[in-house]
């Protein structure tokens, strides 16, 4: 709870977002219940709006517009293919595996294919959920069109937020080829998680089985490792669970009453975009309780169902682990170190651009590479989160983990700090700065080596009056960048299972 709201949320960008969210959907569900289509129809409207809102990144408004558009494509056929199916046991299942499949391999096309592919699977998992047949498909793809018209004008033309904050560009996916591919290889690991999970939520449930399914899938998005699906999948269980207890207290004495029900939805919804970006069991805890409600509206819920939906989604949560151990899979280790060097390059191409800039060239732009450190800061976060979790056991790969976090948050920081300075049209060229870049640069090279201790030596090159100076602006970012780098060579040089007393003497690595 106190990560929720410690959390940085620059221009209170996660309030607009969560905010805005609530009036889009809240539009899409109006406009259906208008239009005088059936709860079905309106709930899926609802769900087609939140998904718009929530999974469609690109890093440009017009990509977000097309993106936007293109979602009936991914969607209808697949409402069409589980309402055409849903009374077909055996093809049901095989196209939903079939879906899953595609879902996760469409991620190589970027954020709109990520988008897309989860807009196919949420709807085939809906017409699931909602037990929708064949004569309802019209009805359903009005209430998909109105929810996405709703969406796109609140996100575009009321609450055009991109225009004045336009999102980052995510970090580009750990190369690869073949099944080596990350999406690739997440596609068929997705695909075995699931139809497994499929198989045994049915011998569980022969109606409730997709949560399964559904938890399987989503433990999948956004993660790399093997250590950060596990996490996730631990996350999603407990999130489930907590959800679960307050749906006991919330949901069920609702017993399906409108306007009630209508205002914790919406607080749901509020919850789920706020909460998303920095905790994800927090966000499972609002989507547990926003689908208690909704199972409340249909007028079935009862607590034998919400205990049936935890027990699904360990279900979904246990294959998804089997699966990302035993399928193709990649160590935590090997995705730590590629996403740690990827920010420290970073942290010499910002510092190489600030040295151009002070020298006089109006082209070099670090602020740009500081901008991208950031986003590779996040997915180191993510990368290491398996290492520094409470329940984690290795207490010294934990402490190396956070030593690592801290002094990378710290490097961050100096970063900002030497873009700022740079961009001040009257800041001045040091002549000792040229020194103090290729010092940083040559710490940074040295700690990508496989020779230990070579970072330490990198910054010996100092002579006595460089060090006794006095250190302002820019050079004294650069200093600290130095310092920092240094400090970096131990937890980056421990061997995976080595205290940290023993730095140095192994090769790279954090687990």
């Amino acid at each position: 709870m106190k990560r929720i709201f410690v959390a940085p949320d620059p221009g209170h960008l996660r309030l607009r977002n969560a905010t805005r969210a609530v009036v889009g959907i809240a539009l899409a569900v109006a406009a259906a219940e208008l239009a005088g289509l059936s709860l079905t129809a309106s709930i899926t409207g609802g769900l087609a709006a939140l998904l718009a809102l929530f999974t469609v990144a690109d890093t440009t408004v017009r990509a977000q517009r097309v993106s936007t558009a293109l979602l009936p494509a991914a969607g209808f056929p697949a409402l069409a293919l589980a309402t055409a199916l849903h009374a077909m046991p055996l093809a049901r299942d095989a196209a939903f595996v079939a879906v899953v499949f595609c879902g996760v391999y469409a991620r190589r096309w970027g954020p709109r294919g990520h988008a897309l592919g989860i807009f196919a699977f949420m709807q085939y998992f809906v017409v699931q959920f909602l037990h929708a047949t064949p004569g309802q498909l019209p009805e359903l793809y009005a209430a998909v069109g109105l929810a996405l018209v709703a969406a796109a004008v609140v996100r575009f033309v009321l609450w055009p937020i991109e225009r004045r904050t336009p999102p980052p560009a995510a970090p580009a996916p750990l190369p690869g080829t073949g099944l080596g591919r990350p999406t690739t290889r997440q596609a068929v690991q997705a695909t075995v998680a699931c139809a497994l999970a499929l198989a045994v939520g049915q011998l569980l449930s022969d109606e409730r089985w997709y949560w399964a399914v559904g938890t399987a899938w989503w433990i999948f998005v956004n993660t790399a490792s093997r250590g950060e699906t596990l996490v996730r999948g631990f996350r999603r269980v407990l999130g489930t669970v907590i959800g679960i207890v307050a749906g006991l207290f919330l949901a069920l004495p609702l017993n399906g009453a409108a306007a009630p029900t209508a205002a914790l939805v919406a607080l749901c919804v509020f919850g789920i975009f706020y909460t998303a970006p920095v905790s994800y069991s927090w966000m499972m805890l609002a989507v547990t309780v926003m689908a208690g409600l909704l199972y409340g509206l249909l007028g079935v819920l009862t607590p034998e169902l919400l205990v049936l939906r935890l027990a699904e989604t360990a279900i979904g949560a246990l294959f998804a682990a089997l699966a990302v151990v035993l399928v193709l899979p990649v160590t935590t280790h090997a995705t730590n170190d590629a996403w740690i060097q990827r920010a420290l390059l970073a942290v010499r191409r910002c510092t190489a651009e600030a040295a151009e800039r002070l020298a006089g060239s109006p082209g070099a732009d670090p602020a740009r590479h500081a901008a991208e450190l950031e986003l590779l800061l996040g997915r180191v976060r993510m990368s290491l989160a398996p290492l520094v979790h409470p329940l984690s056991p290795f207490r010294a790969r934990k402490a190396r983990a956070r030593q690592v976090l801290a002094l990378l948050d710290d490097c961050a920081r100096e970063v900002r700090g030497l873009a700022a300075v740079a961009a001040d049209p009257d800041a001045g060229h040091d002549a000792r700065l040229a020194a103090a870049c290729w010092r940083v640069e040559a710490a940074v090279e040295a700690l990508m080596s496989p020779e230990p201790s070579r970072a330490r030596a990198a910054a010996e090159p100092k002579t006595a009056a460089e060090a006794e100076a006095p250190a302002s602006g820019p050079l004294a970012h650069l200093r600290g960048l130095e310092q920092l780098l240094v400090q970096l060579d131990a937890p980056l040089r421990s061997a995976p299972r080595s205290p940290l007393v023993r730095a140095g003497q192994g090769n790279h690595g954090l687990v």
